[in-house]
This record gives C-alpha cells, structure tokens and sequence, in this order.
C-alpha cells in the first residue's frame, strides 16, 4: 500500500529529525489519505500524528506552526477515540 510505505518513509525522516522533508510529504500523502479512505482509517490517524510531530518537535518551527502541531494533535487524538474506541494500543 503505497500509503502505508510513504507513512514509513515519513516516520523514517522524524526519526532523522528531518522536520523540512517529512512535512510536505505527509501534507500530500495526509491529503490523498483524507480523499481515498477518511480520517477514522488508521493510516490517515498515523499520518495526522506524525505531520503534528512534524511541526512540534521541530525546534526550528514558528509559534504558529507549534500551534498547529497541538491542534491537529488534540484532533487526530480524539478522533481515535471515537473510531477505535480508549482501549486501543495506538491510544
């Protein structure tokens, strides 16, 4: 699945702390994601989590890039809940 190896691939760049690379990357692939399964598919919530950790644990972001990680961390988290329920292991 081409998503799941472009998430890899993303999580591979946040690993290298390579914020620059991976945030345009899960932006496209989050997009395709959100257009051909939904945001309460596992592939789209790990996208969502990482390009939020894209932008918060990049020392270098603006105020309102750390905004956004938050916000679309707050999201991602209780969208989760919802569609898989507290009790799941990425919870």
């Amino acid at each position: 699945d081409t998503l799941l190896e472009a998430n890899n691939y993303a999580h591979c760049l946040l690993s290298l702390r390579r914020f620059d690379q991976a945030r345009p990357l899960l932006l496209k692939t989050l997009a395709v994601a959100q257009r051909a399964l939904d945001n309460g598919y596992e592939t789209t919530l790990r996208l969502s989590w990482h390009y939020a950790r894209a932008l918060y644990e990049n020392t270098s972001a603006t105020l309102d890039e750390l905004r956004e990680g938050v916000t679309t961390l707050e999201e991602t988290t209780q969208t989760a809940r919802r569609v898989l329920g507290g009790a799941h292991p990425l919870l």
